[in-house]
């Protein structure tokens, strides 16, 4: 693969991705047939359209440079960001990105690296998930952090959060891909969580800056998710979900697809056990992940010193331990839980404050309850 060169400017592989209408896939073969973006920009008509499958509209931007928004500001403006452009021969490009059928040509990096060779592995799933899938995400990417192998997500509300969270603080961090542009926060309740990727990990996107929201986006995005991982887990997801689209790019890459088993009753793990109906891995550990993707961990802190750890067992009275008993990763009310223990209202309360301070109980809004 040859490398970026003296004579290839950032500005004109930014120009060549800011031609509307011309995709990874097409700005690929311009760059293979052509060698160099300054040297597309320099085709004649005719040799544009001796490429092949590039319409006459894109192809006549091109020859006018005509942009959808100037490249010197776009450029000046990610500076001001404090990001960065990777480009597809730069040496930091990640290995395995580089490796998929329609790996982004231009990305836009904010945070302290995009890892190149590092195992990664995407975690993903509802943006609605029960307190079971966000504690098992957490749980799955802090085991996986702490073995030194990198998390990927797509930073969305729900199991994406919980996995980048559980990720940030270990030693494999994590990488955030967007669906939007690097200057726009979505959803904006994860400002925080961007803040804090940016400082520990690092967020990328191929979309141009001011790139809104848009549903189309997202499956376009998912292709890096994947591409950037050695393999997926799919922790909570329905019968149809984006989280089952990453997992059939991930199969297309050539990518292992593993999902977290849940409740027979949830709809929101249909679509996990679907892939598990398929063929895809049972992942009920990091341990299983490791062992199923063949990765090798980089252990440089004891998994029971993170935060996705069982706790340590807990001596209870009998009071406590049958309140415990009714508890599990579903909300349970605590009108419930007075009535099945048996035990009066004021001192149901006392046990599971008591219990929640323990770190044992974890409570939710609403007076629902589940195990920590």
């Amino acid at each position: 693969m040859p490398q970026q060169t003296e004579f290839e400017s950032r500005s004109d592989w930014v120009a060549l991705h800011l031609i509307h209408g011309l995709g990874s896939r097409s700005m690929q073969r311009l760059l293979d047939l052509f060698g160099r973006p300054d040297a597309v920009f320099r085709a004649s008509m005719k040799e544009l359209r001796s490429m092949g499958r590039l319409r006459e509209d894109v192809a006549r931007r091109i020859r006018r440079r005509i942009f959808s928004t100037d490249p010197e500001r776009e450029l000046h403006r990610v500076e001001q960001l404090g990001a960065r452009i990777l480009t597809f021969r730069d040496a930091a490009y990640p290995v395995a990105l580089r490796q998929i059928r329609t790996p982004p040509m231009v990305l836009y990096v904010k945070g302290r690296h995009l890892p190149v060779h590092q195992d990664q592995v995407a975690v993903v799933g509802s943006r609605s998930p029960t307190p079971y899938g966000v504690k098992t995400a957490g749980n799955l990417a802090t085991g996986l952090g702490c073995s030194g192998i990198g998390v990927v997500s797509g930073m969305a509300r729900g199991i994406d959060a919980a996995a980048h969270w559980g990720a940030l603080d270990t030693d494999g961090g994590t990488v955030a891909v967007l669906g939007t542009g690097i200057d726009r926060v979505y959803p904006r309740s994860n400002r925080k969580l961007f803040e804090r990727i940016v400082e520990r990990g690092a967020v990328v996107t191929e979309f141009p800056l001011g790139t809104p929201p848009e549903g189309r986006n997202f499956p376009i995005r998912n292709r890096i998710i994947s591409g950037l991982s050695q393999g997926v887990v799919v922790v909570e997801a329905a019968q149809r979900s984006g989280s089952l689209i990453t997992a059939s790019l991930a199969l297309d890459q050539g990518r292992d697809v593993l999902a977290v088993p849940g409740s027979v009753r949830s709809f929101k793990s249909r679509g996990c056990h679907f892939l598990l109906k398929q063929g895809a891995a049972l992942a009920e550990s990091a341990e299983d992940i490791v062992e199923t993707l063949g990765l090798r961990p980089c252990i440089t802190a004891s998994a029971s010193d993170s935060e996705g750890a069982r706790p340590s067992r807990v001596a209870l009275d009998p009071e406590e331990a049958r309140v415990t008993a009714l508890l599990g990763d579903d909300p349970v009310h605590i009108d419930h839980i007075v009535r099945e223990a048996r035990i009066a209202p004021s001192r149901v309360l006392g046990i599971l404050t008591k219990m929640e301070l323990k770190g044992l109980v974890e409570q939710l809004p609403g007076k629902f309850f589940v195990r920590a």
